[in-house]
C-alpha cells in the first residue's frame, strides 16, 4: 500500500508573533518552526498502515521543509519530496504545487493533518482531493483498510462520530489524537540520513487570496471596580446595562 503524507514546517503557536514592516506578512525572526502537530499524527498513521499492509510512505513538504522532512524520515517514512517554492502562497497554490509534485507518484492513499497550527485554514487537503478528483474525508479519527476500500470514522460536533467507506485512492485529513506519534530514535535519525530526499520544482500560477493587511487585535485594559460589596454590585450592574448586556 503506497501512502503519500503532506507535512508542513509550521511556526510554533506559542512563539511571539510580530507583524512585518510591510503590514502584510508575519516577521519570522524569533519564530520556532517544527513539524505541524496534526501532520505528526498523519505520518504516524501512515507508518502504522505500512507496517500492517506493506508498501511505501512518501512525505511531501512545500517550502523550506527539509528539517521536518528529515524528522518524518526518522519516524519511519521511506522517502521524501521537497517542493522548494517561495513562501506566501495561499492554500490553492499550495495544493496545486503538491499536485504537480506528486504527478509521477502511484498512491493508494493520501494523508494530511486536519489543519496547520499556524493558519488553521484546513483547506490544502480538501483542495488537493478536488484537483485529483478522488474521494476524501476530514477530521478522521479511525482508519481501517480492507478489500480495496478504507473504512473511517470522522469527528462531528458534540462528541458524535460518523462512519464512512471510501473507495481507494482517497484522501483523508486526520484529527489529533487518532494515535500516539512515536518518538524519533537515534537509530531512526541515522537511517534517515541514507533515505532519499529529492527536490521537485513546480510552476504555480497566481492564487485566489490577496492579503490587504495583517494586524494584532487592540489590547483592552481591565477596569478594577473598588468599593463595598454593594457599591461594586451597583457599578457592575450599571456597566452591564451600558453595554446592553442586561
Amino acid at each position: 500500500m503506497n501512502i503519500i503524507v503532506l507535512a508542513k514546517h509550521a511556526a510554533d503557536p506559542e512563539s511571539e508573533i510580530r507583524v512585518s514592516q510591510d503590514g502584510k506578512s508575519v516577521d519570522e525572526r524569533g519564530l520556532v518552526f517544527d513539524i505541524n502537530d496534526w501532520d505528526r499524527y498523519a505520518v504516524e498513521e501512515a507508518i502504522r498502515l505500512k507496517e500492517e499492509h506493506g508498501g511505501e510512505v512518501v512525505v511531501v513538504g512545500v517550502g523550506q521543509t527539509e528539517d521536518t522532512l528529515r524528522k518524518c524520515l526518522a519516524m519511519g517514512a521511506d522517502r521524501a519530496i521537497k517542493v522548494p517554492v517561495e513562501p506566501g502562497m495561499d492554500s490553492y497554490q499550495t495544493a496545486m504545487a503538491i499536485k504537480e509534485a506528486i504527478s509521477g507518484e502511484k498512491f493508494d492513499l493520501i494523508l494530511a493533518g486536519l489543519m496547520s497550527q499556524d493558519y488553521n485554514n484546513a483547506l490544502v487537503g480538501v483542495l488537493l482531493a478536488g484537483m485529483l478528483d478522488i474521494p476524501f474525508a476530514t477530521a478522521v479519527t479511525s482508519i481501517k483498510v480492507e478489500d480495496g476500500k478504507v473504512k473511517i470514522v470522522r469527528e462531528l460536533e458534540g462528541g458524535f462520530g460518523e462512519e464512512n467507506v471510501l473507495s481507494l485512492p482517497a484522501l483523508l485529513t486526520v484529527q489529533s489524537g487518532i494515535n500516539e506519534p512515536r518518538y524519533v530514535s537515534i537509530m531512526g535519525i541515522k537511517r534517515a540520513k541514507s533515505k532519499e530526499l529529492k527536490e521537485v520544482s513546480v510552476s504555480v500560477e497566481g492564487g485566489y487570496t490577496e492579503i490587504d493587511r495583517i494586524y494584532t487585535p487592540p489590547v483592552k485594559k481591565a477596569e478594577l471596580i473598588e468599593g463595598s460589596p454593594e457599591e461594586v454590585a451597583e457599578k457592575l450592574i450599571q456597566i452591564l446595562k451600558d453595554r446592553g448586556l442586561i
